[in-house]
């Protein structure tokens, strides 16, 4: 059967992808299993791909991304074309975030002591809530539980997922004047100053500790890959 090879990754390892006609699956599946018995070759479930791609720092559609959060945030601006002249949908809105700063933006966190999180645990830093995690999983080759949240400085404005310089249009109904927005909920309404960028020297200087069902724990914060973060494996270097 024809089998299209694609050089790509999930698992922060140099390795393929394999697109297969339906009927060739189960044929093309019990061959590469029988190649790789002498290498040891095992099957692996979805959750040892998620732990795997957590500890690379592969971001995971709805969990680190979502319709509301832009790659410059996301820590994502290499995918995006900004110092060429190619169009590409969205590029507007990006050209006008990236001058202005960030006011939220995905920060990793690793956790010395083995604790189950799973997501929406508070993240705590220097003694305020400046968000929550978004997803969470246990590194198996760091030996420690793995983190990714979206961080905010709380002089600047409620932690929410509406940046304060990023307002909201009000609501308009058929032949009706605008709806009111409602409050945005947030874990901290701290009113300050509009606009409050979160710098990666925020990031760098702060105390961090992730709060999981009223007990925290003390965090280090990262914005590389704790796993490989030259991407060496990724080029087939080991």
């Amino acid at each position: 059967p024809q089998v299209r090879a694609m050089r790509l990754s999930f698992v922060g390892e140099l390795g393929w992808e394999l697109h297969i006609p339906r009927p060739s699956c189960l044929p093309v599946y019990q061959a590469v299993m029988a190649a790789g018995a002498k290498h040891g070759l095992v099957n692996a479930g979805y959750r040892a791909i998620d732990s795997l791609s957590i500890e690379k720092g592969y971001r995971h559609w709805h969990a680190d991304l979502r319709p509301d959060d832009s790659p410059l945030e996301a820590g994502l601006a290499f995918t995006c074309k900004l110092k060429s002249a190619i169009p590409f949908l969205g590029r507007e809105a990006l050209e006008k975030q990236q001058p202005k700063g960030l006011c939220r933006r995905l920060v990793g966190f690793t956790v010395d002591e083995k604790v189950p999180m799973f997501g929406l645990e508070a993240i705590w830093r220097n003694g305020q809530v400046v968000g929550h995690v978004r997803r969470a999983d246990f590194g198996f080759t760091i030996d420690k539980t793995l983190a990714y949240g979206y961080i905010r400085d709380p002089s600047g404005g409620p932690v929410s997922p509406t940046p304060q310089h990023c307002h909201r249009e009000p609501r308009v109904l058929s032949g009706s004047a605008p709806a009111p927005l409602p409050p945005t909920p947030s874990v901290l309404d701290v009113r300050g100053p509009e606009h409050s960028e979160v710098s990666l020297d925020f990031v760098k200087s702060g105390e961090y500790a992730l709060e999981r069902m009223g007990v925290t724990y003390p965090a280090q914060a990262y914005l590389k890959s704790p796993f490989d973060p030259d991407n060496k494996r990724m080029k087939g270097i080991y």
